[in-house]
């Protein structure tokens, strides 16, 4: 079936998604050594992540439901400016309680890119979304290729009085969020027909927890959910840890540490263009996820096991071309096995565990880091070998091949 064109809406909002996505991206290199100058212990500069991802679990549905009941435009105004007033007051911060706070802030007001989803939701035919979300992903995973790569240039700028170098790409990134704010105020027409105010309240049912709790003994799919909690953990587990063992171990700097997550942006850009195709139509999805991860875990084992800078850029480019696959690939399988009218929950449930998985991995590598900065590393290489057994365990269980039928 041919594509169908897509509306010139989908184009502003996938732009404005793409701006967000940098001003997400310059802040995610040096966040911790932006903590360090706080005089706060490895633990503590995990805290940091783990404060944004509860604060972003609790406060994305909330906005979700918001926008549904007054509009995708205001909601998204207020949560980019929340964006913005968030990364002014981290660049400031003199004390780390003001910069926990700020990334609470941040947090509570994330919720841009679900409200953004739902804008293409509104724009789009059922045909055309399986397209529209697909560039959208594409296009938002550009961001994590000029995030990085800006806040390497953010840290040559010269500083503003009460702001260190680091400070200044959190400054950076507030006015990159601004942008997005000023194209949204400008050129995003309201795409929920029929809106105004009305009263709100929330219930139970509004907020993710009940959903996560239910769905984890969902006959199948269950164990797809569980999947993504095991590979979001583990993952997110050598982020944080990658972090001080790059700077401590390697002895390297910040600017090199944005660069490293830049190159990690440009090579899963490339490898999911270029090659995740051409393997789904040669191999079932399974095999090709089991494979990545078990990758991805053997380079986790082997950064600690051979600390030099030239072993670690072959492995790390190797990581780097593998780590593209394992989300989509999930997703994957989720449609494939999944009813169509049910397709935007599943997906929806598994962006929570996900959510689950970014507040649980920086928590857990704060506690090894501070045991040494190896250790994380090579647990973490462990957990995910493990990891990608239990995805090729479930060869036999689902739909693995994009052209088979529901």
């Amino acid at each position: 079936m041919n594509q169908q064109r897509l509306p010139g809406k989908f184009w502003i909002i996938a732009l404005i998604a793409f701006i967000n996505s940098i001003s997400f991206t310059i802040i995610i290199p040096l966040l911790y050594p932006y903590a360090k100058q706080f005089a706060l212990t490895d633990f503590q500069a995990s805290l940091l992540t783990t404060a944004y991802a509860v604060s972003q679990f609790f406060g994305t549905p909330v906005w979700g439901r918001l926008s549904d009941k007054i509009g995708r435009k205001p909601i998204l105004i207020i949560s980019l400016l929340g964006t913005v007033l968030a990364n002014l007051l981290a660049s400031v911060s003199g004390t780390a309680l003001l910069l926990y706070s700020a990334r609470i802030l941040d947090g509570l007001t994330g919720g841009n890119n679900s409200v953004a989803s739902a804008v293409i939701s509104d724009i789009t035919t059922p045909e055309q979304r399986p397209q529209a979300f697909g560039i959208f992903a594409a296009i938002f995973r550009l961001g994590f290729v000029v995030g990085p790569a800006l806040s390497y240039f953010a840290q040559q700028l010269p500083t503003l009085p009460g702001i260190s170098a680091l400070g200044m790409s959190f400054v950076v990134s507030a006015i990159i969020a601004f942008l997005a704010v000023l194209v949204t105020i400008f050129f995003l027409p309201e795409t929920r027909p029929n809106v105004a105010p009305k009263s709100f309240k929330l219930s139970w049912s509004d907020f993710a927890f009940g959903k996560i709790a239910k769905s984890a003994t969902k006959p199948k799919l269950g164990k797809l959910f569980l999947l993504t909690l095991l590979s979001g953990t583990t993952f997110t587990i050598f982020t944080f840890a990658f972090q001080p063992f790059f700077l401590t171990i390697l002895n390297r700097d910040t600017k090199e540490l944005a660069i490293a997550f830049s190159a990690v942006g440009i090579l899963g850009f490339i490898a999911q263009v270029f090659a995740l195709e051409t393997l789904r139509a040669r191999f079932k999805i399974v095999d090709i996820l089991a494979m990545a991860l078990l990758i991805r875990g053997i380079t986790f084992l082997l950064m600690p096991t051979f600390p030099t800078i030239t072993a670690f850029a072959i492995i790390f480019t190797i990581f780097a071309l593998v780590n593209a696959f394992p989300m989509p690939l999930i997703e994957s399988i989720l449609s494939l096995n999944s009813k169509e009218q049910e397709q935007g929950e599943v997906l929806g449930i598994n962006a929570s565990y996900l959510s689950v998985s970014n507040a649980f991995g920086p928590f857990i590598s704060g506690l090894l880091v501070s045991l040494g900065y190896k250790l994380p590393l090579w647990l973490t290489g462990i957990l995910t070998i493990v990891t990608a057994w239990f995805a090729w365990s479930l060869k036999s269980e689902f739909k693995c091949h994009k052209n088979l039928s529901k």
